[in-house]
């Protein structure tokens, strides 16, 4: 899952060493370079849609009051999806980049929100005023972009640490309404122990959470590796069982296809309907297959070859698979994550065409 570096300054990631049947959950930092025009391959007009927020003409309000009128209007969650993560730090930039150098994405995840506290862009974005977070807010509005913020993260663990599902959710909750941010994203890391604890852990969560955050209101979404999503091999369910249990409160899934071997997801078949035997049913149609609405998928990868230790597949053969995935019916959309992007690089967006679809 993603990985927080805890501060600003420190560029160094933390890890977790997966044993040799449990699902890599590592990611690493934060690019935009591959997948901005994957938005082409669908040649759909939908995005996730925020309304524009109008708290900044009323300087005078409270925290409170203004998250009550930023959310007077229900948001859309209609696929396709088109996340991108960001974590990394970059010199001279607190928050979130420019509006136009998100162009292509409709949501962006600021990482990390831990149980002691926001980390990385997370804690950028408190460090803004609220005069100059409701101007990046706006303008991200205006152009059909959600902010959300990204929970856990590889380091956090709080079903070891004893946190209390309930009352978690409650504070992160309050943190999202305090920061006037359009939801979360739920990077749980912890399906290892496949006694039902986390499960257990996660659905509470998840619950509590959406008692807070409610649906239509607030985007909520998950961000699990693939393989916890087999029917095969986790006696206690793992995110088949947090699917039946709480899939109604989560808007989608942003699955990582990606640091589970090598060869695992690494073409079309594998990635879509076939995966290997090392994780079994775990392609992107066997996933719906066992019960996860298709629409609610979307596919993770990480944005270069050295943004994650396998799983990366080239540009040409990614527009290749979403192609055949969509003429399947699924419109799920695209998460990317990865490191290595300089939010003020001239060629930023210089690969917007690279993933049209005819």
């Amino acid at each position: 899952m993603h990985e927080e570096h805890k501060s600003e300054s420190c560029m160094c990631l933390g890890s977790r060493s997966p044993n040799s049947k449990s699902p890599s959950s590592k990611m690493v930092s934060f690019t935009f370079s591959r997948l901005t025009a994957i938005v082409s391959a669908f040649a759909l007009a939908s995005r996730v849609a925020c309304s524009p927020i109008a708290a900044e003409d009323f300087p005078g309000l409270d925290s409170t009051a203004r998250s009550i009128l930023e959310r007077s209007t229900q948001v859309s969650t209609a696929a396709p999806h088109f996340v991108v993560y960001s974590d990394q730090w970059i010199s001279g930039l607190t928050g979130p980049p420019p509006v136009a150098e998100v162009k292509g994405w409709n949501v962006f995840v600021l990482s990390f929100l831990l149980t002691e506290g926001a980390y990385d862009k997370a804690e950028e974005w408190t460090q803004l005023t609220a005069a100059q977070r409701a101007s990046v807010k706006s303008q991200y509005s205006a152009a059909g972009i959600s902010l959300i913020v990204s929970l856990f993260g590889s380091t956090d663990a709080p079903t070891s640490s004893g946190a209390n599902p309930v009352t978690t959710a409650q504070t992160m909750a309050a943190w999202v309404k305090q920061y006037g941010l359009d939801g979360v994203d739920e990077d749980f890391n912890a399906m290892n122990a496949q006694d039902g604890s986390a499960e257990n852990w996660l659905i509470s969560f998840t619950n509590a959470l959406r008692t807070e955050l409610p649906v239509g209101q607030y985007i909520l979404t998950h961000a699990p590796v693939a393989p916890w999503f087999s029917p095969t091999q986790y006696a206690s369910g793992a995110y088949l069982k947090v699917n039946q249990e709480v899939g109604s409160q989560i808007d989608w899934y942003n699955v990582q296809f990606y640091n589970q071997g090598s060869t695992e997801y690494t073409t079309c078949a594998g990635l879509l309907t076939t995966s290997s035997s090392s994780w079994p049913k775990t392609a992107l149609f066997q996933i719906a297959a066992s019960g996860v609405p298709e629409n609610k998928l979307v596919i993770g990868k990480p944005g270069s070859s050295g943004d994650a230790s396998n799983g990366y597949v080239a540009p040409a053969t990614l527009a290749t698979c979403v192609a055949q995935a969509k003429a399947k019916g699924w419109s799920g959309g695209v998460m990317s994550w990865g490191k290595f992007f300089d939010f003020n690089a001239a060629g930023a967006r210089a690969n917007e065409g690279f993933l049209r679809i005819p």
